[in-house]
């Protein structure tokens, strides 16, 4: 597999999104395909104003995608975004990736 850069900004904001478990609840749901949030809702027992938060963070990431039905939004999961979790975990485990940033020290390690 060739090295692929990483672009942590991405990253942190897709892991970010993928860092909850109401959010992972959700995406398991939408493995199904398309929900109405009011299923969503009525699943995951949780409050429209919290459940509102939760979807505009996965939407945000562009991990789901949302359709307006009348007074009703349906939320699906948005594949080409998974992937490219997908790539950045890959590009994460590989020992050499192109571009790769040096993490920040802060102090001496066994110095």
């Amino acid at each position: 597999m060739p090295a692929v850069a990483l672009d942590i900004a991405r990253a942190t904001v897709l892991f970010h999104a993928l860092s909850d478990e109401t959010r992972l609840a959700v995406l398991d749901m939408l493995r199904e395909g398309e929900r109405c949030v009011c299923d969503l809702q009525g699943a995951l027992d949780a409050a429209q104003s919290r459940l509102s938060f939760h979807l505009r963070v996965l939407r945000d990431a562009g991990l789901v995608n949302d359709r307006k039905e009348g007074r009703w939004s349906y939320y699906r999961l948005n594949h080409d975004v998974l992937a490219e979790v997908h790539d950045i975990v890959r590009a994460i485990g590989t020992e050499e990736s192109a571009g790769r940033r040096a993490l920040k020290v802060f102090g001496k390690c066994c110095g």
